[in-house]
């Protein structure tokens, strides 16, 4: 199982593509946590969240990094603060894509994030009930037809972040 700056180098290795299909409504993300309560208590976010660097780095060398995010809403405060910073990662190239439980029913997707990469590696994320990452864990390749079905599933269901209707919820 990766963890950390072991799994922080995945997006400096993948070639073309790096596609996340994202499930919790909460992740406790330690370097976020001044930045959640800043937004929490309406403080003006960092400047990196109109262009964030992060994203930046990997679509200003030609690759493709995409993400589908399945929630529910009501939306928790995380998630309000998470979907606020996606302006700024589709500003650097990230394409992103919303599928609201409660507004459609979407069978065949798996209760877990994952990453994929260059359709050729898969990732499953771990986390705690309260959401902090324990690692990930690469996933055999005879599994990764089922995980670009789970990839195929999520684009062809979601909706663009931009029509996303459920922000005021």
């Amino acid at each position: 199982m990766l963890t950390g700056d072991e799994f922080g180098r995945l997006f400096q290795e993948f070639q073309r593509t790096a596609f996340r299909l994202e499930t919790l409504s909460v992740y406790d993300i330690e370097e976020e946590r001044d930045e959640f309560a800043a937004f929490l208590a309406g403080e003006p976010m960092p400047p990196e969240w109109s262009d964030n660097p992060w994203v930046r780095s990997m679509t200003d060398l030609g690759k493709s990094v995409s993400r589908v995010h399945v929630l529910r809403s009501p939306l928790t405060d995380y998630l309000r603060y998470e979907l606020s910073a996606y302006p700024g990662n589709i500003t650097a190239g990230e394409e992103i894509g919303i599928i609201d439980l409660a507004q459609r029913t979407v069978d065949g997707l798996p209760e877990h994030d994952f990453w994929l990469f260059d359709d050729a590696r898969v990732y499953r994320m771990h986390y705690t009930p309260a959401g902090r990452f324990v690692g990930a864990e690469l996933l055999p390749a005879h599994r990764l037809p089922e995980y670009r079905r789970y990839r195929d599933i999520a684009r062809a269901h979601a909706v663009a972040f931009a029509d996303y209707r459920g922000l005021s919820a």
